[in-house]
């Protein structure tokens, strides 16, 4: 039992990261109705911001905070200069073309910047693992559940208690009606995707010490998180949380108790249940269902 339990609670902080990436895919897709596939890179190539402010001797939390503002300004033009033109021409492959576009760009220039090796990023909280009975929890990934638990308040908070927010789903939900009543749809759209980018950029830089920083980082994570987002609901943020942790906690009890899986397997696993799991409901578990009329 102790083997299982250790298994749910690092399933379960593995999948806060997913959940976390989900969600920067989802916002982006309630505004922009695009899976953005260089959203994983865009999150690493600010976790190298981070680690570069840092290496110039700014204080590792300000070097955060302010790799953070950058990718999300960085964010925002991507959407205005890059996105919104081809948005706007209702041109979806264009649009997917783009995103990985923007992926080759980035991992190429991280390449070039900053090379492969691995860079030493240090960690937030450094010390013995917190234990809970039979179960130990590193303090860095106590700090990653933490500040995704603050994400998700936040987000909670803009969506239901603000008038941008409001504005925001309103866009999501229909965008030419919320065009028509004058809400501020392309502001919705430009701080979508700049909050995208800044929630990458803080999630890398905290799972960065156990991924190891360097070209590609998050691109196997790029992956969980897409299916976290499928299985949840692609337009809904809610979704995007418990189909991270779900998968989560799915892989790792795969790879711990299915024969011949092991580590090298488990992704397959994961992936078969989301597979099963849209083939009964293809929006998601929380995804709205989309009624045409003939």
């Amino acid at each position: 039992m102790t083997t299982f339990f250790q298994q749910i609670i690092d399933g379960l902080t593995t999948g806060v990261v997913y959940a976390a990436i989900a969600l920067s895919l989802v916002l982006v897709y309630r505004t922009s109705r695009l899976i953005n596939f260089a959203q994983a890179e865009m999150a690493t190539f600010g976790a190298f911001l981070a680690w570069q402010f840092h290496d110039w001797g700014l204080g590792f939390l300000p070097a955060i905070l302010l790799a953070v503002v950058v990718s999300f300004l960085a964010g925002a033009v991507m959407e205005r200069t890059l996105v919104r033109p081809l948005a706007e021409a209702h041109n979806e492959l264009a649009l997917f073309v783009i995103s990985l576009g923007i992926l080759i760009v980035l991992l190429n220039a991280e390449a070039w910047i900053w090379g492969y090796e691995v860079k030493d990023v240090p960690s937030v909280l450094t010390g013995p693992a917190l234990e809970i009975g039979s179960v130990r929890v590193s303090q860095q990934k106590l700090v990653i559940v933490a500040v995704a638990v603050v994400i998700a308040g936040l987000l909670w908070f803009l969506f239901q208690r603000t008038r941008f927010g409001l504005a925001m789903r309103a866009a999501a939900d229909n965008l030419s009606s919320a065009t028509l009543l004058g809400l501020p749809v392309h502001a919705s759209m430009t701080f979508s995707w700049g909050i995208a980018a800044a929630i990458g950029t803080l999630m890398a830089t905290l799972v960065a010490p156990q991924q190891f920083l360097q070209p590609g980082m998050l691109l196997s994570v790029l992956l969980y998180a897409v299916a976290a987002a499928v299985l949840g609901g692609i337009d809904s943020p809610v979704g995007a949380i418990v189909g991270g942790l779900i998968v989560g906690v799915v892989e790792n009890l795969a790879g711990t108790y299915v024969p011949g899986i092991g580590q090298d397997f488990k992704a397959a696993v994961a992936f078969l249940i989301i597979m099963i799991v849209l083939l009964l409901r293809p929006q998601g578990f929380f995804g709205s269902r989309t009624v045409v009329r003939v």
